[in-house]
């Protein structure tokens, strides 16, 4: 069980968390926790969603303590496709959001009624480094070649470059790489067009 933090912390609640249903508000959770640039704890997205809708994620005998195994079901809801595909992950590895779960969020965050809730910050380290991470991306010889409309030539091993894996990484750990990329490239169409297109040339099976 995890404690509620609303009070503790001087954050007042969003009241239009309830407008969302319980595996889109823990998306938008895994959003402010950072789960767009890495991976979140379970707890730490609870402690989020509790935040977002006061409540909805308590025991009913014990309203000031929160059920992590409904935040932990939701979380699981929130990966599968008929609920959007928006999250990857597990208890395990924590959860990341993918491309279509940050444009969600992105998108619905405004919704929130706290401006203190409103967006996560982003350090002048991490925009720094993501713009070093486009840099490299756009100098790599697989987008070179899409960009020049080669992508015949475009080989896997051009591919696992740009998208710095090999056949070590594999399953949801490939998966959540690229996810982590067509993130990064949110704001670049022509670099997100290469995504997911160099994306198929190292899918597995």
């Amino acid at each position: 069980m995890v404690k509620r933090a609303n009070k503790a912390n001087g954050v007042q609640p969003a009241s239009s968390g309830h407008s969302f249903a319980n595996h889109e508000l823990v998306v938008l959770a895994t959003y402010l926790a950072g789960g767009a640039k890495a991976a979140s704890d379970t707890e730490d997205i609870a402690i989020k969603a509790n935040e977002l809708a006061p409540g909805r994620f308590t025991w009913r005998k014990y309203a000031d303590q929160i059920n992590i195994d409904t935040v932990r079901k939701r979380l699981w809801d929130a990966t599968k496709p008929e609920k959007g595909s928006y999250l990857i992950g597990s208890e395990r590895t924590g959860w990341r959001l993918t491309k279509a779960g940050f444009d969600f969020a992105r998108r619905r965050i405004k919704k929130l009624s706290t401006p203190a809730l409103s967006k996560p910050r982003k350090s002048k380290e991490e925009s720094a480094a993501q713009t070093r991470e486009i840099r490299r991306l756009i100098q790599e010889n697989a987008f070179m070649k899409f960009r020049s409309g080669q992508q015949d030539e475009i080989s896997k091993s051009d591919a696992e470059r740009f998208f710095r894996i090999d056949d070590y990484v594999t399953g949801k750990s490939r998966v959540a790489k690229i996810e982590r990329f067509r993130i990064i490239a949110s704001g670049n169409s022509e670099l997100s067009d290469a995504i997911n297109f160099l994306s198929e040339l190292v899918r597995e099976g």
